[in-house]
């Protein structure tokens, strides 16, 4: 029997780092993700294929139930060692997909470049959790660990605020289509940011980041319910300086812009990945020209 899963990708829009400490944050799924195909193998083992966007393979192994049970990993396979992680602790929130079961052959298949940091990770955890019908934030905290935002945008067609109450993740569904929405912009930095190393470092040098909990509210609800770009440029900007004094570190614009006239603002681990913009003009041009070339709208990005 062929089984196919589905996740959305994701964006992290406010509350980047502090929503690991119970900070409500706006999230938005995208229109990429990835897919997930099971079917029936045999030898007691995972055929298991990932395909990129362009339809190259970027991971292929067999790995045996016995390998997944034991979690052996192997030196100098880093791919095949976190699938295997993300496989045994899945073993253990239900065993039946491997008690009962003689083999699979599992192909998966991104929308996206894998390199975009859009969720590869976070859309393969919530196909298993599917697949196995496991609750996919437990098979997160289990593996990878975080906040789950990620997790909740691929389970979610819609924006969310996304928050963890006494560490569980609760989740509101809100309306988010700005009316100026054909000025938002997304940018690649060409440099995906590893989200492990980004947490660390936020741990290493944050401060007290709950006192700013009421401040970055503040701007999800003006984010939510503004109706011109001035006062969403306002909130977006302020988040900066808010994170900024967090991580005592320079924003994205002050490092990489200081001279583009629109807003920009850094989403989910700061130095990579992609970066919201808001202009009056269409800035296509502008980051071209310094080396950025990929530039999606709100209207390709977002769900």
């Amino acid at each position: 029997m062929r089984q196919t899963f589905y996740s959305n990708g994701k964006l992290l829009i406010t509350g980047e780092y502090a929503v690991l400490d119970g900070a409500r944050a706006l999230a938005l799924p995208t229109k990429f993700g990835q897919d997930l195909v099971v079917e029936e193998g045999k030898n007691k083992e995972i055929v298991w294929k990932s395909f990129d966007k362009d339809g190259s393979i970027w991971f292929e192994d067999t790995i045996p139930f016995s390998i997944i049970t034991s979690k052996t990993f192997f030196e100098n396979q880093s791919k095949k060692n976190t699938l295997i992680g993300i496989l045994h602790e899945a073993y253990l929130l239900n065993p039946d997909f491997v008690i009962y079961s003689e083999g699979y052959i599992i192909t998966t298949h991104l929308t996206f470049p894998k390199f975009w940091g859009l969720g590869t990770s976070s859309t393969l955890i919530n196909n298993i959790a599917q697949w196995i019908k496991i609750d996919a934030f437990s098979l997160l905290k289990n593996s990878f660990g975080g906040s789950g935002y990620d997790i909740a945008c691929a389970q979610y067609d819609c924006p969310i605020l996304y928050q963890l109450v006494n560490g569980k993740p609760t989740v509101t569904k809100v309306d988010f289509c700005p009316p100026f929405s054909e000025k938002i912009y997304f940018v690649y930095l060409n440099k995906k940011q590893s989200s492990k190393n980004a947490i660390a470092n936020y741990y290493k040098k944050q401060k007290n980041a709950a006192e700013f909990f009421p401040e970055i509210e503040k701007i999800n609800q003006t984010l939510l319910h503004s109706k011109d770009s001035h006062h969403f440029a306002g909130a977006l900007e302020h988040h900066e300086t808010i994170m900024s004094e967090l991580l005592d570190t320079k924003t994205i614009k002050e490092l990489l812009f200081p001279d583009f006239s629109g807003t920009i603002k850094s989403l989910g681990a700061w130095g990579g990945d992609f970066v919201l913009v808001l202009s009056e003009e269409n800035p296509t041009a502008y980051f071209k020209e310094k080396g950025y070339e990929t530039i999606l709208t709100f209207k390709e990005m977002i769900l």
